[in-house]
């Protein structure tokens, strides 16, 4: 992707050293363990408040020595400003297109551990965004994550990653969230996991229009199409289960197969519009 000395976004918050407070612990045991049980939500935020309830409440974030990046951190987080950034520009005009006015939502840069209005996270969760105070949280760790335990590596698939997160965001602005968690209150788990997987897959249709704009606007370069494909794929239900535990439970499905979450990005990849997007009433996932 082409991003050097591009405009950055001035809506990131910088709260790396800084701590969490109660150094949140997933049930569930070691960091392998804390990885296979949370990953399915990852790349998600529509329950990650569920997820973030079985971490350590309270505390405050604490002071220290200032954060000392390396190079390599420092460039990935000037990176991950200048996809905010365009994701600001390409919501702006498309929410004004619609009469209605984007509110850019916030990207919290943390390491270890954050707190959040849905909770304490540690970055064992992953990148996710929070509805209750629109912000969305990424600890810059994950990169190397997604391309070494997903096999997911470059720069558009990062990409890829905070255009998902973002298209939560728009979900919310939207009131499809207010949506979800209706269903959330009556519905059986297994009946609401499908509602789940229709609300993930709209993330994914969402960060496929932004990418759609992105190669508009002559910013994406060979290959990047295909880096985002292949981190949609990697974080499908069906993908993590079996690698997991060998075997997958559709009715335990929260974010949709590799196969729909590559297919729903690449629909809104070539839509380039919300309109096509409603996942909630196809026949066809």
């Amino acid at each position: 992707m082409k991003w050097q000395g591009r405009r950055g976004s001035s809506n990131v918050e910088d709260r790396r050293g800084s701590g969490g407070g109660g150094g949140g612990k997933l049930i569930g045991g070691g960091i392998g363990g804390i990885i296979l049980v949370v990953v399915v939500t990852l790349l998600s935020g529509g329950n990650v408040g569920d997820i973030l309830g079985n971490l350590t409440s309270g505390g405050t974030a604490t002071g220290g020595a200032p954060y000392q990046e390396s190079a390599e951190e420092q460039e990935l987080a000037q990176f991950v400003s200048v996809v905010l950034a365009d994701t600001e520009d390409v919501w702006s005009e498309l929410f004004a297109q619609q009469g209605l006015t984007y509110t850019d939502p916030t990207l919290v840069l943390y390491s270890g551990s954050v707190n959040s209005a849905c909770g304490t996270a540690s970055s064992a969760v992953g990148p996710f965004y929070c509805p209750g105070d629109s912000k969305l949280y990424i600890d810059l760790s994950f990169y190397d994550e997604l391309q070494q335990r997903f096999q997911a590596p470059g720069d558009f698939a990062m990409a890829y990653v905070i255009a998902h997160e973002v298209g939560h965001h728009v979900q919310t602005l939207l009131g499809t969230t207010k949506q979800l968690d209706a269903y959330r209150r009556t519905l059986s788990e297994t009946e609401y996991n499908k509602y789940q997987v229709r609300f993930e897959l709209q993330a994914d249709y969402l960060a496929g229009v932004w990418a759609n704009h992105a190669q508009g606007m002559n910013l994406l370069e060979e290959g990047d199409l295909e880096e985002a494909l292949t981190a949609a794929s990697a974080v499908g239900d069906d993908t993590i289960q079996k690698q997991a535990q060998g075997y997958a439970v559709p009715d335990s499905f929260t974010h949709g197969t590799s196969e729909q979450r590559k297919r729903w990005f690449y629909k809104g990849f070539n839509s380039g519009t919300i309109a096509g997007g409603d996942t909630f009433n196809t026949t066809e996932l």
